[in-house]
């Protein structure tokens, strides 16, 4: 299978029913029972934390507290460190099979995508040589953290801030870096952005890379 399928998740989706969507796809997208699937969706607030994390270290006050403040937390099976998931944050899964076996280069295609999006926006985002992930100025704007299983099949994705309640990121060290901040599309522009008009935007560029 070749094609590649768009699937806009409604409403606000639990992080767990997301995972264990993109698990399900990924086991049959390795048999070719399903095509390369790009997931879009939005969470109700959630942290994550990657393999890369060596401890709870950087969620802040710890899981308990995390969620005494209305949040989930996960340890999740992707890469990177600790980050959040909520409201006005575009979330994308590709779940998809690497022909050229080129896992640096997937993540940044990833990246590259998201630069796409923002220039449609006059920002100016770039890729940190050090840290995965897209910054304008000198804040993150959007978190990358994937898994590639057997049959080189890549699953989660990316995080674009678009509308989202940034103090979610002040209880935690957002994907263990301490010396950059975070941002997004509204704070960059100074108004609202329409979640259904970033994706609309986001599709083009993913399928100009991946389709």
């Amino acid at each position: 299978m070749n094609d590649l399928e768009v699937r806009r998740l409604p409403g606000l989706t639990p992080y767990a029913e997301a995972w264990d969507l993109q698990r399900d796809l990924a086991r049959r997208r390795k048999r070719d029972e399903v095509s390369d699937t790009f997931i879009l969706c939005e969470h109700p607030p959630v942290y994550t934390v990657g393999r890369a994390a060596k401890d709870g270290s950087n969620l802040g006050a710890g899981e308990e507290y995390l969620r005494s403040l209305g949040a989930e937390v996960f340890w999740s099976d992707r890469g990177g460190d600790a980050t959040f998931h909520g409201p006005g944050q575009i979330v994308g899964y590709p779940i998809i099979r690497l022909k050229d076996r080129d896992t640096h280069g997937y993540l940044r295609r990833l990246e590259d995508l998201l630069i796409g999006v923002l220039a449609e926006y006059g920002l100016q985002g770039w890729h940190h040589p050090e840290y995965t992930g897209v910054w304008v100025g000198e804040k993150k704007i959007a978190a990358i953290g994937v898994k590639f299983s057997s049959g080189w099949i890549a699953s989660h994705g990316f995080a674009l801030n678009v509308n989202t309640d940034l103090s979610w990121f002040d209880r935690i060290t957002p994907c263990g870096i301490k010396e950059f901040g975070v941002t997004s599309l509204a704070r960059e522009l100074d108004r609202d952005v329409p979640l259904s008009e970033v994706e609309e935007r986001v599709v083009p560029h993913f399928l100009d890379r991946f389709g």
